[in-house]
């Protein structure tokens, strides 16, 4: 066994009595909690110690691993310079771990990092550790925008690098809970926050990584999290083994959840393949959705498998309903992949002279023209969710005529500028997040003179 313990922790930099300035002790028990996890990973005695940071270089198809042979960082941002951190890098495990990866077909490496200086996700746990222990050398590695599968397979290659280094070898997973837990927090409350966070800690304290893998990646949103993808590549690193967990400690006094919990391995258990089930569930779930699709749903779905497999746009279906041929409306098509969003384009006015033209346009538009995102890939098109909306012609309104559930908003400057922006969007709660983030698609400054059309939607899914 290469991985000998792990831990998941949060990294407030409030939790240093430099930066706290006493506020530090209204989180006592996170404190205590984090003292008693790094003393259990120290009794291990690491050589290597990996651990992975929301606030290291992130890309969104890549997890970057710091290369080199160290690095150091401080405080400066919170007020507090004297307080500085210094690693040495296991340089020979970065090197096989960027092989294996490849072999893997997965894309990790040293590429790419755009700040070497420590950041407080990496320096915090660091400095608790190197209070009981700090004959080790760091490996630290970034997130990704890639799926649980592709997270929980990196710290695969993780475990599989420590191993055939014969490492003696510890996991820190650095990362926070929900941000959004107190109207009086820095962050404000989501109702959210406090259900992503028991459904978190309970999967942790646990060691159940099949229902970490599968947790919401709405409900994660809307909690605005940064850990979770931290925690997956650490169970990865656990994949095929017992697994003791315990959570130590959990507190959301700030407005932010900060939860402690150290897991102890065990022997090898076949049974524990969490990466390999949660795939299993996903295909059944994306079977389904996909068999339960209407058939506005099935239309957008054929266009752009058309169009990515071929290069060519679909030909005009026979037998359509007069809903879809005699019928013009606005139209929007979305994409989603593992939860986030993949694509999204649309008219709020028709352009074509039926539904049909329009989501047939639309949907190849929304795979191959949004600027957000690279074009969908052949390899991507089986774990694709769709939803196609259609737009009621707008009707100008006021703002108090906003309902940020119902209606659906276009901002609109009196040059012509245009933005837009659905209703019942996950993570927008208020009119004024709506106007502003429909100004800002249209490159509408605040103070402008604007004026609000309003608008709703029938969604397919």
């Amino acid at each position: 066994m290469a991985i000998l313990g792990a831990a998941a922790v949060p990294h407030p930099p409030i939790i240093l009595p430099e930066v706290g300035k006493g506020e530090e002790r209204k989180i006592q028990r996170t404190i205590d909690a984090y003292r008693e996890a790094m003393r259990r990973l120290a009794e291990l005695k690491p050589d290597t110690v990996i651990l992975s940071s929301p606030h290291a270089t992130m890309y969104a198809d890549y997890f970057q691993v710091s290369p080199g042979y160290g690095a150091e960082g401080d405080f400066s941002a919170f007020r507090a310079p004297e307080v500085r951190v210094s690693v040495q890098y296991d340089k020979e495990f970065v090197e096989l771990l960027e092989k294996n990866c490849r072999d893997a077909l997965l894309a990790a490496g040293t590429l790419g990092e755009r700040v070497p200086r420590l950041d407080h996700g990496t320096m915090i746990p660091i400095r608790f550790l190197q209070e009981f222990w700090s004959d080790f050398r760091l490996v630290r590695v970034g997130l990704s925008g890639m799926s649980p599968a592709e997270h929980y397979a990196f710290g695969e290659c993780i475990a599989r690098t420590a191993a055939l280094l014969g490492r003696r070898a510890v996991y820190i997973a650095s990362g926070d809970l929900s941000h959004k837990l107190k109207t009086d927090g820095p962050y404000g409350f989501a109702e959210e926050g406090p259900v992503f966070d028991k459904e978190c800690t309970e999967a942790l304290g646990c060691a159940d990584f099949t229902r970490l893998l599968s947790i919401d990646s709405e409900l994660a949103e809307g909690a605005a999290e940064c850990g979770l993808r931290s925690f997956w590549i650490m169970a990865g690193a656990l994949d095929r083994h017992t697994v003791k967990a315990e959570l130590l400690s959990y507190e959301g006094t700030f407005g932010v959840g900060y939860g402690v919990v150290s897991f102890e391995p065990g022997g090898r258990d076949d049974g524990r393949n969490c990466g390999e089930q949660f795939e299993k569930q996903e295909k059944e779930r994306l079977a389904k959705l996909r068999a339960a699709e209407d058939i506005y749903v099935k239309l957008a779905r054929y266009s752009l498998e058309t169009f990515v497999r071929t290069g060519e746009h679909a030909a005009f279906p026979d037998r359509l309903p007069d809903e879809l041929t005699k019928r013009k409306a606005g139209v929007f098509v979305s994409l989603k992949k593992d939860g986030r969003l993949r694509g999204c384009i649309g008219t709020f006015l028709p352009r074509e002279d039926s539904i049909a033209k329009e989501i047939l346009h639309n949907a190849v538009s929304a795979c191959s023209e949004d600027p957000r995102f690279s074009p969908v890939r052949k390899s991507e098109l089986d774990s694709l969710v769709y939803s196609v909306d259609v737009l009621t012609e707008p009707e100008l309104t006021d703002e108090d005529g906003l309902d940020v559930k119902r209606y659906g908003v276009i901002v609109e400057a009196e040059d012509g500028r245009r933005g837009l922006l659905l209703p019942d969007l996950a993570g927008i709660d208020t009119v004024e997040e709506q106007i502003s983030i429909a100004a800002q698609k249209g490159n509408i400054r605040p103070d402008e003179k604007v004026r609000y059309w309003r608008f709703e939607v029938v969604r397919h899914r």
